[in-house]
């Protein structure tokens, strides 16, 4: 087999203006395939924003903080979702110090 070289770009054909306006009259037409409103295409959002996690209204904040090594393993040995568990803990803390002062 042969490989074919190319040497001048493929010719991009473009409707006529007339041809145009049938394809858009056309398009019009079809109860399937109406073109937007202002308001539909206000309101699309781009596919990446929906992709992974919802959005917490709780944000929390990244910090690099040295637990003890016993602390640690303690909260991994829990299983999945460990560092959650550790934030509930502090959390619970918290709580009982504010009712303290």
């Amino acid at each position: 087999m042969s490989k074919v070289l190319r040497t001048k770009p493929p010719k991009v054909l473009m409707p006529t203006m007339a041809e145009d306006k049938a394809i858009t009259a056309a398009a019009k037409a079809d109860p399937d395939a109406q073109p937007l409103t202002p308001k539909q295409l206000q309101a699309m959002v781009p596919l990446k924003a929906l992709r992974g996690r919802p959005k917490s209204e709780n944000k929390k904040l990244l910090v690099s903080i040295r637990y003890s090594p016993e602390v640690v393993s303690y909260f991994k040995a829990t299983g999945e979702g460990w560092q959650s568990r550790m934030d509930g803990v502090l959390q619970q803390y918290v709580a009982r110090q504010s009712r303290r002062a």
